[in-house]
């Protein structure tokens, strides 16, 4: 797949627009076409020009520096240990977290309006972040504008692709090529799609039968609605609400339920009826709900594996990052933080490779076996947001689960290993069936000890007493 050395020196000094020629880069340095200018698109741009690479990234919306964001479509993301550690490398955590709000647990909100909370780690010094998407976009597309040899082009929507030699066509008619092309244009790649039609490319899809719609509690008399410290959770069986806080006192509500339910709720007094009766302490806290539900649009929820993620043989070669690789369920928060950690991996397979890129996107393939594993935990917590974590065997489950975090060194939750270090998701539950089976050995062992002692004081009666 990496081709031999005079098609990927030849690659290296392709003009970035057909009709407008350039000077070739210097040696060594590769002309990017980064498709797709989302979240992954412009940090794996940050990161490419660091390594002294020319990047062109396209983006088939406007500026949304300029026009906005999607109506309803600004859920907001919880930024975590893996999303933290990859904007660290390149100096853009401390910016972003600075518009960003620590959530260190988890608020039930029962039918009742009884509140519980569950904090994530056992001495609650852990806590996941929650940002606007729109907002971190912008912080993100500012910081590749900003890097040398970076072009950002919006209105650039991809309608073909030959992998074979890089070229690129948009609708508007303009044309391109790069030596290297890289899909992180989301779930619904463009570049993917071209890459399906290959032989030997395979791909699935599996959509949940729910759909999720953005609401908002905004601020009550200046102030926060809800509690600003924790993520807010209603859960409700086949269905929840959740609630994310935002630096301007207001909540980003979403709501994940079946399609019949959504459709149901036909007329205004259908869903303030609903509300009112399954969320009911929050809904004297959303004014806006009826426009709110009426006018923003229901996205889906599919979760997508691709393999491999890269072609070529010929001149160029074509690779996927983030969802265009891998889309997955939001339950875990962790989509974010693993488009975040592939342009980590992918760096580091640069380096591996000496920056000839077929063969680092070819190395690039072994994260597929981290990607298969969060989307089958992200599906698998769906169910225990919306069925469990109400319940108080759950609960119990938790409070033993911290309590053996306090007790046996090196014991960490397998939630705490997702969201609060950057442990490879397919060693994740490894490593937690191996803490589990130490802990029952050192539970048996204590048992033992503990009958011993009491043997030894005369306080358990032997065969041999009586």
């Amino acid at each position: 797949m990496a081709g031999d050395g005079r098609r990927h020196h030849q690659s290296r000094h392709r003009r970035r627009h057909l009709d407008n020629p350039r000077p070739p880069p210097y040696e060594g340095e590769m002309e990017v076409s980064i498709v797709g200018a989302g979240l992954v698109g412009c940090l794996l741009a940050c990161y490419l020009a660091r390594r002294g690479h020319h990047v062109t990234l396209y983006e088939r919306r406007p500026d949304p520096r300029e026009r906005g964001p999607d109506r309803g479509r600004s859920i907001n993301l919880a930024i975590s240990r893996r999303g933290i550690d990859a904007l660290s490398r390149i100096g853009l955590d401390g910016k972003v977290l600075h518009a960003a709000l620590p959530m260190a647990g988890r608020m039930m909100h029962g039918m009742d309006g009884a509140l519980t909370f569950q904090p994530y780690s056992a001495d609650r010094s852990q806590a996941i972040n929650s940002i606007g998407r729109a907002d971190l976009n912008r912080e993100l597309l500012e910081a590749a504008s900003a890097q040398p040899g970076v072009e950002v082009r919006f209105g650039c929507r991809l309608t073909g692709l030959d992998e074979r030699t890089g070229r690129l066509r948009f609708a508007s008619g303009e044309e391109a090529e790069a030596g290297v092309v890289i899909g992180a244009d989301g779930a619904y790649s463009a570049v993917r799609a071209r890459l399906q039609q290959l032989p030997g490319v395979s791909f699935s899809q599996e959509c949940l039968d729910y759909g999720y719609k953005e609401l908002s509690i905004p601020p009550q008399d200046g102030r926060f609605a809800l509690d600003p410290g924790a993520l807010h959770i209603w859960p409700r069986g086949r269905s929840m609400m959740i609630a994310l806080p935002n630096p301007d006192r207001s909540f980003t509500c979403t709501l994940f339920w079946p399609h019949d339910t959504l459709a149901a709720l036909d007329t205004p007094q259908r869903i303030r009826a609903y509300f009112a009766e399954h969320y009911r302490d929050a809904f004297g806290l959303m004014p806006d709900l009826v426009p709110d539900f009426r006018g923003n649009p229901v996205g889906h929820l599919v979760t997508m594996r691709c393999s491999p993620w890269h072609a070529g043989g010929g001149d160029a070669v074509v690779g996927l990052v983030g969802d265009a690789a891998h889309a997955i369920v939001p339950f875990y928060g962790q989509g974010a933080n693993c488009g975040f950690e592939d342009c980590v991996e992918l760096d580091r397979c640069l380096d591996e490779a000496g920056d000839d890129f077929p063969r680092a996107l070819e190395l690039f393939e072994r994260r597929k076996a981290d990607t298969d594993v969060i989307a089958r935990l992200a599906l698998d917590n769906f169910v225990e947001m919306r069925d469990k974590v109400g319940s108080r065997v759950f609960l119990a489950g938790k409070r033993l689960e911290h309590a053996l975090e306090r007790v046996l060194p090196g014991y960490v939750s397998r939630y705490e290993l997702i969201s609060f270090s950057t442990t490879p998701y397919s060693q994740v539950e490894r490593r937690v069936a191996r803490q589990r089976r130490l802990a029952v050995a050192a539970g048996a062992a204590l048992v033992a000890l503990g009958f011993a002692a009491r043997r030894r004081r005369g306080l358990v009666r032997t065969p041999e007493a009586d």
